[in-house]
């Protein structure tokens, strides 16, 4: 009788538990976000590539939980050709949370080279949820993937398997205006057609189309000519003021160069670092833990800051091969000091307008309308790479700073770095005005 009564409370203590919901908390997001940066990495990932990489896991994360969160709404219909996701089976218990995070991790799998990272990654949450409870993550599992199928089949129209087989950029060196490639490695020119990439929010790749930069000139006392001296004379003042100086510090601290070419006698090497899109994310992460969102709402921060940083490569990299703007360290050698080199590595793309800027614009602007004007932080996400933290009062000036450090960088001029922020906010302020991801009256009623 008393081995009948033991058994019967086995049996009772194990179906609890079988009904004790599987909890998943913002901070295991983040684990995935902060192990696909490592992966890209790890596996040099250009700054367009893996603006890619971050918003299709996150769009399908994102489209789960605005199914049972009312306080979030579907992007199906408002950015381009996606169409809602397969409904769950309601007769099984998926928690979406869940699904959700699974649809992140299998999305991300598909789109960096080392799978197998991230599928340890992925097995020992696996191995978790199951031993928690089995039936829910099982039937989680099963709708988080089908998900991603879904997603991965209107990711697979975007035109970027179509890109990777057009011809590579070629060089035109009979104009004196246009870009050549730059030391050490002299590559050629990344993703020159980029802008074929289907966007998320914005229209079309031309739809921010900045001003031109000045006439091209290097007779002294033209704009052209003063924007090559400028930079070229901060330079020198950064020179005689030592690596301490506060420029340097801003020049290093966002230079976000996936790969720095080292050559050291023979021997040419590569230091990774993450792009400047993975910056912006890592600032997401910040915002969102300093805020202590919620699971939905770390999803919805990631997802409306990825659109925008990928539809800033796109609108940038329009740009930058229409112009096809030589850099300031071909022309300062040729034409100032043979022996000059700039503070950052120059990176392989032409110049006009400066990436970070546009980049930066566009993401501190989303940033804003998620979190407020006025969100001070402590950027620490330079510390793995051996820089200090940095601490900002608003997004804004956070941009501002990325922007301004190109030039203290000298790998671009003033006119990239003004106009580039200027076209990435007005792209960013576009998304804000016609994304309505917000269900603003049932949010008003949570607060």
């Amino acid at each position: 009788m008393k081995k009948f009564l033991l058994l019967v409370v086995l049996v009772v203590l194990s179906c609890q538990k079988e009904e004790t919901p599987i909890v998943v908390t913002p901070q295991q997001l983040h684990s995935s976000i902060d192990k696909v940066t490592e992966i890209m990495i790890h596996d040099i990932f250009s700054p367009p590539v893996a603006s890619r990489i971050y918003a299709y896991p996150n769009i399908a994360a994102y489209e789960i939980i605005s199914l049972k969160d009312d306080r979030y709404t579907s992007l199906a219909g408002q950015i381009h050709e996606l169409t809602p996701i397969p409904s769950p089976d309601s007769s099984k218990p998926v928690n979406n949370e869940l699904a959700a995070l699974i649809a992140h991790m299998d999305l991300s799998r598909r789109l960096i080279f080392s799978e197998d990272r991230m599928e340890a990654f992925r097995d020992s949450l696996y191995t978790l949820w199951s031993s928690q409870n089995q039936k829910e993550f099982e039937a989680s599992k099963e709708f988080g993937l089908q998900v991603a199928d879904h997603i991965a089949a209107w990711m697979d129209k975007d035109n970027y398997k179509q890109t990777r087989t057009m011809p590579k950029f070629t060089v035109n060196t009979d104009e004196v205006s246009r870009w050549q490639p730059t030391p050490p490695s002299y590559m050629a020119g990344i993703e020159p057609h980029w802008s074929k990439i289907r966007p998320f929010v914005i229209e079309t790749a031309d739809q921010f189309k900045p001003v031109p930069p000045p006439p091209f000139s290097m007779e002294e006392g033209t704009d052209f000519y003063k924007e090559v001296k400028e930079v070229y004379d901060i330079s020198q003042k950064m020179t005689e003021e030592g690596d301490s100086s506060e420029e340097v510090q801003i020049a290093k601290f966002w230079d976000c160069n996936p790969y720095v070419s080292v050559t050291r006698g023979h021997l040419m090497f590569a230091t990774k670092k993450i792009t400047p899109g993975a910056h912006w994310i890592g600032i997401t992460k910040i915002a969102c833990k300093q805020s202590e969102s919620d699971f939905d709402k770390t999803v919805y921060a990631y997802t409306k800051t990825s659109m925008a940083i990928a539809d800033a490569f796109i609108s940038c990299w329009d740009e930058k091969y229409r112009s096809n703007l030589i850099r300031p360290e071909t022309l300062i050698n040729e034409h100032i000091d043979e022996n000059w080199k700039p503070v950052l590595q120059t990176p392989p793309f032409p110049e006009y307008t400066s990436g970070h800027s546009v980049v930066s614009g566009a993401a501190s602007t989303v940033l804003t309308d998620v979190f407020g004007e006025n969100f001070s932080f402590k950027d620490d996400t330079e510390l793995p790479y051996g820089l200090p933290v940095r601490t900002f009062s608003s997004f804004k000036q956070a941009a501002d700073e990325a922007a301004i450090s190109r030039m203290y960088g000298g790998i671009h001029y003033r006119a990239a770095v003004e106009v580039g922020v200027k076209q990435g906010r007005d792209l960013g302020s576009f998304a804000v005005d016609k994304l309505s991801m917000i269900n603003k009256s049932r949010l008003a009623q949570t607060q």
